[in-house]
């Protein structure tokens, strides 16, 4: 069973900078797909960045030039550099891994843009 433990939310203003950390049980050498989703209050969840072992990153049209999806292999953590955000970036961000064909979820963490 794979375990993943996201970290880095919290309150920020508008126009301000956020990196979430997502570290994982299993090695992310063998990931196939690594993503980051949100669910903001009253609204269903969406992907917000995605990236496959092959393949090239992919980010919804809203977070396109302000956001980051990376990852450290060494020591199994994917991250979302998050900039220039906005009061509707305000969400539980939840990463994903999906190792051997089966999808593994974060528990999330809270991300408030306000002033």
């Amino acid at each position: 069973q794979v375990q993943l433990v996201e970290s880095g939310g919290g309150l920020v203003q508008p126009g301000g900078s956020l990196r979430l950390s997502c570290a994982a049980s299993e090695s992310l050498f063998s990931i196939d797909i690594m993503g980051w989703y949100r669910q903001a209050p009253g609204k269903e969840r969406e992907l917000v960045a995605e990236s496959m072992r092959y393949g090239s990153n992919y980010y919804t049209d809203s977070v396109k030039g302000r956001f980051t999806i990376s990852r450290n292999n060494a020591n199994n953590t994917m991250y979302l550099q998050m900039n220039a955000l906005k009061p509707e970036d305000t969400a539980v961000y939840y990463c994903k891994g999906r190792w051997y064909g089966t999808d593994y979820w974060g528990k999330g963490t809270l991300v408030t843009v306000s002033s």
